[in-house]
């Protein structure tokens, strides 16, 4: 490896310092995810469209997942662990915001895109929704379906050694987006049976991989088919591979940063997500116009690099305090928003003073109930899974990191995210030109 690939950035610091910046990014971009949704509703004049708030905040999520997933798998050196701890840390606040959103439905209604049958379970119980073409409960859930499958191909990647690769990986996810945006004009596999047979391969090849019974033929199983579901089944193909390419750019950063990688690659994957919309025969949004598309890029790539230079800085507790709620800020934030506005009304023809005064109010019923559903149901859950995994996880020879060591189990958990959809009513329906989906 030559010299320049192999320089760190910085020299080790204290593991305190090391988290609190990947905290922090967590807590900016959950503030984003807040807005993108409060500010119709709420502060309409306020609302940005010279870049997207919500892909904004997603992306610097997706950024510090893929920085963080495949090195916590690694410092794991078990995917049973790994897997155990994934489905603690992620379902039990999942399946209660699915439980309050369904409870609630009498006053709120489901959103009109998630199907009223048996596949909408399925999609729901293996959380590949987008991939599978079936809306969430709770509008929010679909990025969740990217973080589902970058688990599932990071996971065969290390069982067969192939997750050193992550800038050939992040560059091939990004010309396959640019591909697939010039070729597909939509989900080539449609109807209930995608989430049917996905849900099947998921619930037996996970089984495979926690217990040991045929394990790595399971995980390349699931990977082939996470990789098979991106392009062909997804709401937004061209989107839904761009986001692993963001994703295994953020591992790439990672790997560069101890010395193990260049970064050369993760330039390449940034320019070629950039174009990937531009000519896509599925777009017409507003946010993949190409100064908003590229406008919102750069900032969330210049929010992660400004975050990384921090580290080892103090930081305002505030946003890492945010980051530590931001898987519940996540999911219960825009249930909750859709409860006030039910309660108070049409709040975008008010009197200024009075939106400001209602936002100030939602907002502060949302960080009250993210900060419980993380002290009561998160943390709980999380330290469960910790138990039942077998306790703190071991390291695997040759695969350690001095950069992670000391991580907590808290900074391995899937991050918030965002759909960057704009209502129009006071409803889930939005319009045309807002509408990620």
């Amino acid at each position: 490896m030559s010299a320049a690939a192999a320089q760190p950035v910085t020299a080790p610091v204290p593991a305190a310092a090391r988290l609190a910046w990947l905290d922090a990014l967590r807590g900016i971009g959950a503030l984003a995810v807040v807005a993108e949704h409060l500010l119709p509703w709420f502060l309409p004049q306020l609302r940005p469209y010279w870049f997207s708030l919500g892909i904004y905040g997603i992306f610097v999520f997706f950024l510090v997942s893929g920085y963080i997933i495949p090195t916590s798998l690694e410092r794991h050196g078990d995917v049973r662990k790994f897997w155990i701890s994934r489905f603690f840390r992620l379902y039990p606040l999942y399946l209660g915001v699915i439980v309050l959103v369904l409870a609630l439905s009498w006053w709120v209604p489901v959103r009109p895109e998630v199907p009223r049958d048996a596949g909408a379970v399925a999609a729901h119980a293996t959380m590949l929704l987008d991939v599978v073409n079936v809306g969430g409960v709770a509008d929010t859930m679909w990025t969740l379906s990217y973080e589902m499958v970058f688990y599932l191909l990071v996971t065969a990647l290390f069982l067969i050694g192939g997750h050193g690769r992550s800038g050939l990986l992040s560059v091939s996810f990004a010309a396959g987006a640019v591909v697939v945006g010039l070729t597909a004009s939509g989900a080539v596999l449609v109807g209930g049976w995608p989430a049917y047979v996905s849900a099947a391969v998921f619930v037996a090849g996970l089984a495979c991989v926690v217990w040991g019974r045929l394990r790595t033929a399971a995980a390349c199983v699931l990977g082939l088919m996470a990789l098979a579901l991106l392009p062909l089944s997804s709401r937004v193909p061209w989107l839904a591979v761009a986001v692993l390419a963001v994703m295994f750019a953020g591992t790439a950063i990672h790997r560069w940063e101890r010395g193990r990688g260049r970064l050369w690659p993760v330039a390449v994957a940034a320019a070629l997500v950039g174009v990937a919309p531009l000519w896509a025969v599925q777009g017409g949004w507003w946010w993949v116009r190409a100064d908003v598309w590229l406008t919102t890029l750069a900032l969330a790539a210049a929010t992660f690099a400004v975050g990384m230079a921090l580290r080892g800085r103090r930081l305002p507790r505030v946003l890492t305090w945010l980051g530590l709620i931001s898987y519940s800020l996540y999911l219960v934030h825009h249930p909750l928003l859709k409860y006030f506005v039910a309660i108070t009304g049409d709040l975008r023809w008010a009197e200024p003073a009075y939106q400001l005064a209602m936002a100030a109010l939602a907002l502060a019923v949302v960080l009250a109930v993210s900060a419980l559903s993380y002290r009561y149901v998160e943390r709980p859950m999380q330290a469960l899974g910790r138990r039942l995994s077998g306790g703190r996880p071991r390291r695997l020879q040759g695969e350690g990191d001095r950069g992670v060591a000391g991580q907590d189990a808290r900074h391995d958990g899937v991050l918030g995210h965002e759909e960057a959809q704009v209502p129009h009513r006071v409803r889930d329906h939005v319009g045309q030109g807002d509408a990620l989906r």
